[in-house]
């Protein structure tokens, strides 16, 4: 039964690799995840702010005269806030890199193209094997345009990929209004891998206090729905390694994420939940599953019910729409 895959130029045992997130805050539990089973890890983000927030906390120090940060400060926690400030973030990415024999990921979250390239080359040079760029970035202006986030994007990957020497895979939302044609733009401009989709945080309102809170919510396998739709309409369009991350708890998952395109399936919410056994429990699962539906091997599934090779390609396309709005009137129809 042979799970491998190769995802960023990097060949992994399997497909099931922890997304950024908590999961790489401590040496202790990426070993844990390795003995599982694990192929690779992907560290929580690095935000610029913090390197910013550090630099301002450092001037504050210095100068107790330094009230022109105040209100600036105030919108953003202070950098002791952070569990993993910029030069303890890079001495943890060494002492991961040295405690196991997966490949490490970085994950960079930046906001000016400045920023971008000077973390992206510390990161490289703290011995990470990848990077994932991060793309978070919320327009509230009404004057921004989107084809000006997608062009400072491409233009970001781009430089990257000057500057550094490891692979980029860049994370996005599910936001944009053509993901084809953005997809396409990174992949013309060199980035390694697309990672789909981004889970964006999601504030609520609390009526009685009168405050915007912030809340977290773990995914379900609900969540994969959208992420296989663009997977299975990318997959053999572009040269990028695909990966999914939202949405996969099950072997089943990883089953419906290949047979879309994904090379890789970025795991969170189930391993918070269940601890790192839970790789280990997918692994096996897959395994079974494949041998009782006679397949030997990921690279033979992959793709089998993408856009390209499906027999129905409507099934992806608006055709399908019409039809389960159809559907969906004569069952209400027949239940009147």
């Amino acid at each position: 039964m042979d799970l491998t895959t190769t995802y960023l130029g990097l060949r992994l045992a399997n497909p099931i690799v922890p997304g950024a997130s908590p999961l790489g805050d401590e040496v202790d539990t990426v070993r844990r995840l390795e003995d599982a089973g694990a192929p690779a890890i992907v560290l929580r983000s690095l935000f610029e702010e913090q390197i910013t927030l550090e630099a301002m906390d450092e001037h504050r120090s210095l100068d107790a005269h330094g009230e022109s940060f105040a209100e600036a400060a105030s919108y953003f926690p202070s950098a002791s806030a952070f569990v993993l400030r910029g030069d303890q973030y890079l001495e943890h990415l060494r002492k991961v890199k040295e405690a196991v024999r997966i490949p490490v990921i970085g994950s960079l979250n930046g906001t000016t193209p400045g920023g971008w390239l000077d973390y992206g080359r510390q990161i490289e040079q703290a011995g990470a094997d990848a990077l994932e760029l991060n793309v978070y970035r919320i327009a509230t202006d009404l004057g921004t345009k989107g084809s000006d986030l997608e062009r400072q994007t491409i233009e970001i990957v781009r430089e990257l990929k000057h500057s550094i020497g490891i692979p980029v895979a860049v994370k996005l939302s599910s936001s944009y209004t053509s993901m084809a044609n953005v997809v396409w733009e990174l992949d013309q401009a060199g980035s390694d891998g697309v990672v789909l989709f981004n889970r964006f945080y999601q504030p609520d309102i609390d009526v009685t206090e009168l405050a915007v809170t912030r809340t977290i919510h773990l995914s379900d396998s609900a969540e994969l729905l959208p992420r296989l739709h663009w997977l299975a309409i990318l997959s053999g369009r572009v040269k990028a390694s695909l990966a999914v991350t939202g949405g996969v708890h099950t072997a089943h998952d990883v089953v419906k994420a290949t047979m879309a395109g994904a090379h890789v399936t970025q795991m969170v919410s189930a391993l918070l939940v269940h601890g790192p056994v839970h790789v280990k429990r997918v692994l096996s699962d897959l395994r079974n599953w494949m041998e009782e539906h006679e397949w030997t091997s990921l690279s033979e599934m992959r793709g089998n019910l993408s856009l390209q090779r499906v027999p129905d390609p409507a099934a992806y396309e608006r055709a399908n729409y019409m039809m389960l709005l159809q559907s969906w009137k004569g069952a209400y129809s027949q239940g009147r």
